[in-house]
């Protein structure tokens, strides 16, 4: 029998209500409740990131670890890997999510050589397997760590040594085979140093042909196993590089649109990222979904106050609202779903703090998802825009857009008065309030 690492709670959290006094219960997720004809666990499809949770010690730049994490000690072995892994589930479960998320390097020791570190993934793979089977939480998705090992310095698929370019397409290929056997259902690649910290030593079209063919060779092997689930890349603008090829989702939309892998890969949005490209999230997925893009999401937020990536469990309904609205409106996630990349404050030393801090960001969601469908079912958005731009199914509209206009033809019709713009109101202030009706009256 494993330890049990969360003794303070007894069993899986339960719906409170509102009206509830519980600290360690939901107030608004109840994963049974029907919303816009669907349960709301199978709208949010929540998980629980594996490397802040349970890899992390607490420690930053600044100071050592803080957090209370028995099963972070002799970490370097496998059975300090088969407790982490046993803490993993026993959260898992008694929280009450169906989906995990995790790195290579979170749930297997890296060892002195690659071929140690494969063996090691290959070992906990099987771990993992026996564990899901056992509980029936599932892989959202799983990804390799190419960024936190020094050879990685410069980048991994955008490294000036082929040799370290090598390294990181073999770890990958593991990988991705590792989440194909765990019947994973995307893959996610984040290129945490896919970037440059100066131009003065950098070849920025040599690093992006180097990216391309990298995400070409991903492509492929996911062909060659089988593998269903998307390809899934993860926009971040800079940190821990001064700049990031994968900007956010404007700038991958272009890259994957110039080297012909719009067909291969999706977008992995996360709150904070987005707000560090200077977008707001609901922009992030609006853009995604409108251009057929639209993947998974990491559900966290940022701070005002700091401009680095805080990682904090989300707490605002108004900023997750309209974001649900829009992945509500592209027809909701398929594969994807809200992946808690969240990491406790540091003072927040208890193992308990690590429900208070999941619930209160599922509830968070829970809340946003129920104004996105009061939102998409009265059509309070829908209707407006459709009526803002009506005319460009008419004559004039059709006309320009079908390539019937040209310049000329349009400076005579203007000139011979037949076109005469006319203002109309963009009724912003308006959709503002019927907004915050919504989230002020739904329940």
């Amino acid at each position: 029998m494993t330890e049990a690492f969360f003794s303070d709670v007894a069993g899986r959290v339960p719906f409170g209500g509102l009206g509830g006094d519980e600290d360690v219960a939901y107030r608004v997720y109840d994963p049974d409740r029907i919303v816009a004809g669907k349960r709301m666990e199978d709208h949010l499809r929540i998980a629980v990131c594996y490397w802040h949770s349970f890899a992390w010690s607490g420690a930053d730049v600044f100071g050592d670890g803080t957090l209370d994490r028995p099963w972070l000690q002799d970490s370097a072995s496998l059975d300090a890997a088969r407790r982490k892994m046993d803490a993993a589930f026993e959260f898992f479960t008694k929280l009450g999510v169906p989906f995990f998320t995790f790195h290579d390097v979170d749930i297997a020791p890296q060892g002195e050589r690659f071929s140690d570190f494969a063996r090691n993934l290959e070992t906990m793979v099987e771990e993992a397997e026996k564990r899901m089977a056992e509980t029936g939480v599932r892989l959202l998705w799983g990804t390799a760590n190419l960024f936190s090992h020094p050879r990685y310095a410069a980048g991994a698929a955008t490294n000036p040594d082929p040799a370290v370019f090598a390294h990181a397409a073999a770890q990958v290929r593991h990988a991705l085979e590792a989440t194909h056997h765990l019947g994973g259902q995307n893959y996610v690649l984040w290129g945490g140093r896919e970037g440059y910290e100066s131009l003065l030593n950098t070849r920025l079209a040599h690093e992006e042909r180097q990216l391309a063919r990298f995400l070409t060779m991903v492509a492929e092997h996911k062909r060659d196993i089988g593998f269903e689930g998307p390809l899934l890349i993860e926009p971040k603008p800079a940190e821990p590089t001064k700049h990031q090829y994968d900007h956010d989702a404007a700038t991958v939309h272009g890259f994957l649109a110039r080297y012909d892998l719009l067909d291969e890969f999706r977008l992995n949005l996360e709150v904070n990222h987005a707000t560090l490209a200077g977008h707001s999230f609901h922009h992030e997925v609006a853009y995604a979904v409108e251009h057929g893009l639209f993947g998974s999401i990491d559900a966290n937020r940022g701070d005002e106050q700091n401009g680095w990536d805080t990682d904090q469990f989300p707490n605002s309904v108004d900023e997750l609202s309209l974001a649900m609205y829009e992945i509500l409106r592209g027809g909701g996630f398929t594969t994807g779903g809200c992946n808690f990349d969240t990491k406790l404050r540091r003072q927040s030393i208890d193992r308990t703090d690590l429900f208070h801090g999941h619930i209160g960001g599922i509830d968070t969601l829970a809340r946003a998802l129920l104004v996105a469908a009061e939102l998409h079912e009265r059509e309070t958005l829908s209707a407006a825009r459709a009526s803002r731009y009506a005319d460009w199914d008419g004559e004039l509209g059709a006309g320009i857009l079908e390539g019937r206009e040209t310049l000329a033809s349009l400076e005579r019709r203007v000139s011979a008065g037949e076109i005469v713009p006319t203002g109309r109101s963009g009724r912003q202030e308006l959709l503002e309030n019927r907004v915050n009706a919504a989230i002020w009256s739904v329940s």
